[in-house]
């Protein structure tokens, strides 16, 4: 692949239309995945699922198209009315499993390859903004569930965990802020890290890095931090895609640091991410903007080619992944 090829490769966006060709438009300059979200769905799963067909330029190549359906309160599929969050903390891991796999047949019909649903965040109270979301409300009940949310996934979407290292250490809501924790790092193994290794060792494919300042680790949010990112790999073994939680959260934090959408995907790509993920306060022309400073930042040396190399075939190996499973 060439420069631009591997630029446009590792950004994932979204338009708010459910115009198959607007959809088809956008996806022609190379994006490597799309996220659904409520203005793409206005019907039912054949409208979703014609929508979502639009968005594959090659066949042989086909896009990471992504949707948050966690079930509950975060669902953009009207008709999943399974069990979800916190009526899954009382659950066995069995029951999860059933509910997940039921749940990722649902986002398979509706076209999308990858589910942006499992929370695997721990909870430090049951009054913090996470808490309504996560599958467990303690780490090791936390950890049993989370396994078998990507077990119930398996072979039919595939699995990111989130938001990792954890939003329910870090109290606040990310969508608006930039929620801090002083946690050590030994406690987080203690608590928090559990879920997400056990994710992790259960096979899922991606992992979501959430906006989140574990400052006794690094003062950048976690999206940002490359001692974060080689925490997941060294420590944890995680080897599939890592993808930023949306950055425009991050625009909405109010952080002059954080107020350049291009800056934050160049940025987040040296940290260690495989995807850049832009969706609030984007335009059809966000993602172009960002693949052309991408770019810009390997030829100028501000984004060494090497780590953008490995981002773009982390992302290509998944992509190559689905193109075989669907043959």
């Amino acid at each position: 692949m060439s420069t631009a090829e591997r630029a446009a490769s590792v950004v994932m966006g979204h338009i708010p239309t459910d115009d198959p060709d607007a959809a088809r438009a956008y996806m022609q300059s190379g994006l490597g995945g799309f996220l659904l979200m409520g203005a793409n769905i206005t019907a039912g799963p054949e409208q979703v699922q014609t929508f979502s067909a639009a968005l594959t330029i090659d066949p042989a190549l086909p896009p990471l198209i992504a949707i948050d359906q966690e079930g509950g309160v975060v669902s953009r599929l009207p008709w999943d009315d399974l069990p979800a969050g916190r009526a899954l903390q009382r659950a066995a891991p069995d029951e999860t499993r059933r509910v997940f796999a039921e749940r990722a047949a649902l986002v398979a019909a509706a076209g999308a390859n990858v589910n942006f649903g499992i929370v695997a965040d721990v909870p430090a109270d049951a009054g913090s903004f996470i808490a309504s979301r996560a599958l467990g409300a303690d780490a090791d009940g936390a950890a049993d569930r989370t396994a078998a949310a990507v077990a119930g996934e398996q072979g039919l979407v595939y699995s990111t965990l989130k938001h990792f290292p954890g939003h329910g250490a870090a109290p606040g809501d990310s969508h608006h802020s930039i929620p801090t924790t002083a946690l050590a790092l030994a406690q987080w193994r203690d608590a928090d890290a559990k879920p997400f290794a056990a994710g992790i060792e259960a096979g899922a494919e991606l992992l979501m890095f959430g906006h989140l300042a574990f400052t006794a680790i690094d003062a950048a949010p976690a999206s940002m931090s490359a001692r974060w990112h080689d925490i997941a790999r060294d420590e944890l073994g995680f080897e599939g895609v890592m993808i930023t939680d949306d950055l425009g959260m991050l625009l909405s934090s109010g952080v002059a640091a954080y107020a350049d959408p291009v800056g934050n995907a160049v940025a987040a790509l040296a940290a260690g991410n495989d995807m850049v993920l832009m969706v609030a306060g984007s335009t059809p022309q966000t993602a172009s903007e960002m693949v052309s400073g991408i770019i810009a930042a390997v030829e100028e040396g501000r984004l060494p080619s090497e780590r953008l190399q490995d981002a773009a075939e982390r992302v290509m190996a998944l992509r190559m992944q689905h193109a075989d499973a669907t043959e």
